[in-house]
């Protein structure tokens, strides 16, 4: 697990960090923990929703990245079930903070051609806040250069129960027999469904864990660290970790000379 990027880069600019990629090794689903939106304020005397506010600056930043890269998905983590235990007024701010986002980036994500998707329980979110990820799913239906999902309200842990509910309830039903279930049919009932598993989760903000996001998709996900706060997250920074995730070999459980064979 990769904490600091390799000092040889520390004085490239950002055109010869970018000559540096390798199209190829590219990831195709980054996923991201966006932490650190409240250190970030209270450094700067500010209120910490101040953060969350400028953090947006980095997800419109991951966004049109992503794109311009082909890379073809990117989930966020923007509210977990344990955000639901932060103080009232924070968590009104923040529900306030996903509608603005959701209300002037939708016809930006049309135009780039970006399909909006959340996984999540959504049902748990304020009415006003339901309705307008409703709206820009529905209204990015057909979008097909990308694909961005936001976990709003989610747990991989109530994930993981929820699939294993559905599967059970089809068995119960007589429309499946427990022999068939294996990992394939499994993962078709989690809501990520059918976007790929990650190849690189970014977790920012110098945290080193995964805080019950995406459990059963980051099975063989790359992951880096990075000590930067989330809203100071912007083109450098990812193009850092994505230089890092081409230095990697990836195994999937397999010794290395039967990977490259």
């Amino acid at each position: 697990m990769q904490q600091t990027p390799p000092s040889s880069l520390d004085q490239l600019s950002e055109d010869e960090l970018t000559a540096r990629l390798e199209p190829d090794l590219l990831p195709k689903h980054v996923a991201v923990i966006m932490d650190g939106n409240g250190r970030w304020a209270e450094l700067r005397g500010l209120p910490r929703i101040a953060g969350h506010r400028e953090g947006i600056n980095s997800v419109r930043t991951m966004i049109t990245h992503c794109r311009d890269l082909g890379i073809g998905a990117l989930t966020i983590y923007a509210f977990s079930k344990e955000n639901w235990n932060r103080p009232l007024l924070e968590i009104t701010s923040l529900m306030g903070l996903l509608e603005y986002f959701l209300s002037t980036e939708r016809d930006s994500l049309i135009r780039q051609e970006v399909r909006f998707r959340t996984v999540g329980q959504l049902d748990s979110l304020p009415a006003a806040a339901r309705r307008w990820a409703r709206t820009t799913e529905e209204e990015t239906a057909h979008c097909d250069k990308m694909t961005l999902t936001v976990a709003l309200s989610y747990g991989g842990r109530a994930e993981i129960v929820d699939a294993a509910r559905a599967l059970a309830k089809d068995a119960a039903a007589g429309t499946i027999r427990p022999e068939q279930i294996d990992e394939a049919l499994f993962q078709q009932h989690l809501s990520t469904h059918p976007v790929p598993d990650p190849d690189l989760l970014i977790r920012t903000s110098g945290e080193s864990r995964i805080s019950n996001f995406l459990l059963w998709q980051l099975a063989y996900t790359e992951l880096y660290f990075t000590p930067t706060l989330w809203p100071d997250f912007r083109r450098r920074e990812f193009l850092l970790a994505l230089l890092e995730y081409q230095r990697r070999e990836r195994r999937f459980g397999r010794v290395l000379s039967t990977v490259s064979s």
